[in-house]
C-alpha cells in the first residue's frame, strides 16, 4: 500500500517535471529512482530473499524438525524417516465491491457458478489441502488517502489528456470512469463504511520418504492446483521468499492487523 503510494508520487513528480524549472530534470532523476527503489523493495521478498539463500545454500529452521529448504519455496518437515513438504498459492476468489461501484452482469454470473465451480474442483482432487482466508477491516483514513491519491494522479492524467491538440476520448471516458469508482469509494468512507481487506491462499503437503520426492510431488499438487482453480479466473501465484515462514506461523497464530498490511501486500 505504502509502496504503491510512494510510486504514484514519483509519477506525479514526473508528469509535472516542467514546473520545477531548471531543477526539471534533477527531480525526474530522483522521481525514477524511487520508482526504482520501490520495485525493488516489493519484489525482494519474491527475488532476492530466495536467490541469496539459494546462493549461500542456506536452510532456516521454522520451528522443530521443520525447515525452509535454500530456494525458499515451501516448509520442510522430517518426522521418523519420512518428509513432508508443505507449500502455499495465493488465491483471491472474491474481491470486496462497494455497491456504488456496480457489478455488470458478468460479474453476478461468475459468482453464481462459484458454488459448482468449487465442488468441481473437490471432485477432481485426490490429495488435501486447504483454502485459508484471513480478513481484517482497514484504517478508513489510511485507505481514505490512498484513494485520494490515486484520484489525484488520474485527474493530473486527465488534465494532460484534454489538454492534447488530439485528445483520445477513449482514454479519458477510461480515466473519467475510474474517477467515478474513486469518488464512490471515498463517498462511502464519508457515510462511515470501513473497508475490508482479505488475503486467501491455499495450502497443501506432500510426502515422501526423501526431500527431494517429497518436494517434487508438492510440485505437482501445487500445479494441480492452480490449474483446476483456473477455472476461477483468478490470478494464482505460489509464494516464495520470507512469506512462507509468516503463512506457517499462521497455523498457530493469527497475525494482527499491522503485521497483515506490513508484511502483506493485502488482496482487494
Amino acid at each position: 500500500m505504502y509502496l504503491g503510494f510512494s510510486s504514484m508520487v514519483a509519477l506525479l513528480v514526473i508528469i509535472n517535471a516542467s514546473s520545477f524549472g531548471g531543477l526539471g530534470f534533477v527531480a525526474t532523476v530522483l522521481a525514477i529512482m524511487t520508482i526504482a527503489m520501490t520495485l525493488i523493495i516489493n519484489y525482494a521478498d519474491f527475488v532476492l530473499f530466495p536467490l541469496v539463500t539459494m546462493v549461500l545454500g542456506i536452510k532456516i529452521i521454522a520451528a522443530k524438525n521443520c525447515y525452509i529448504p535454500k530456494n525458499s519455496n515451501c516448509i520442510i518437515k522430517y518426522v521418523n524417516g519420512i518428509y513432508y513438504a508443505t507449500g502455499f498459492l495465493t488465491a483471491n476468489v472474491y474481491n470486496y465491491i462497494f455497491e456504488a461501484e456496480g457489478v455488470d452482469e458478468s460479474e453476478d454470473q461468475k459468482l453464481g457458478e462459484a458454488p459448482d465451480k468449487w465442488e468441481r474442483i473437490v471432485m477432481n482432487i485426490d490429495f488435501p489441502f486447504r483454502y485459508n482466508i484471513i480478513t481484517a477491516s482497514q484504517d478508513i483514513q489510511v485507505y481514505r488517502d490512498e484513494l485520494e491519491g490515486k484520484r489525484g494522479v488520474m485527474e493530473v492524467q486527465l488534465s494532460r489528456e484534454m489538454g492534447n491538440s488530439t485528445p483520445n476520448q477513449l482514454t479519458i471516458q477510461e480515466l473519467e470512469k475510474k474517477m467515478n469508482i474513486l469518488d464512490a469509494r471515498i463517498e462511502r468512507l464519508s457515510t462511515g463504511e470501513r473497508p475490508v481487506n482479505s488475503m486467501m491462499y491455499i495450502e497443501t503437503t506432500a510426502v515422501g520418504v526423501s526431500e527431494k520426492e517429497a518436494v517434487d510431488a508438492l510440485a505437482n499438487q501445487l500445479n494441480h492446483l492452480q490449474t483446476l482453480f483456473n477455472s476461477f479466473d483468478l490470478s494464482i501465484t505460489r509464494v516464495i521468499g520470507r512469506e512462507i515462514y509468516y503463512l506457517f506461523t499462521f497455523n498457530y497464530s493469527l497475525p494482527d492487523v499491522g503485521t497483515l498490511t506490513r508484511i502483506f501486500s493485502i488482496q482487494k
